[in-house]
């Protein structure tokens, strides 16, 4: 997760992006956790969290030299796929003001945006 958010250091005047500080062995621990591994290579990573009445993607990064792929939109429908199976009709997540890429990203495929607080955009998707 780590390498897929480091791209973004020089954006944002150096401060970590949250997920760049998260204890990842406690995440795992805890929270249902998928990867994409290529001969032991990972090329992406999902957490995703649910809650009684609500399904939402805590993280889903992409390493950078995998990016443009397929792999982010293939863990997107995974998550979509999954949070259906469970008996959920939206699926949320929250992203970065300042990442517009992901903004466009989660736009083509339906994602809405819900809100804003400060630097975070709360976006859902309903299934």
């Amino acid at each position: 997760m780590e390498s897929a958010y480091a791209p973004y250091l020089e954006r944002m005047g150096g401060a970590r992006l949250p997920p760049m500080d998260v204890d990842y062995a406690a995440e795992i621990e805890n929270f249902p956790c998928w990867i994409v591994d290529c001969a032991g290579d990972i090329l992406g990573g999902l957490i995703m969290v649910f809650a009684e009445d609500q399904a939402s993607i805590a993280n889903i990064a992409v390493n950078p030299h995998a990016q443009g792929q397929g792999i982010g939109g293939m863990l997107m429908r995974f998550a979509e796929s999954t949070a259906r199976k469970k008996g959920f009709a939206r699926l949320q997540l929250t992203t970065h003001a300042l990442l517009n890429e992901n903004l466009s990203l989660y736009a083509h495929p339906g994602w809405q945006e819900t809100g804003r607080e400060g630097d975070r955009v709360y976006l859902h998707k309903e299934l």
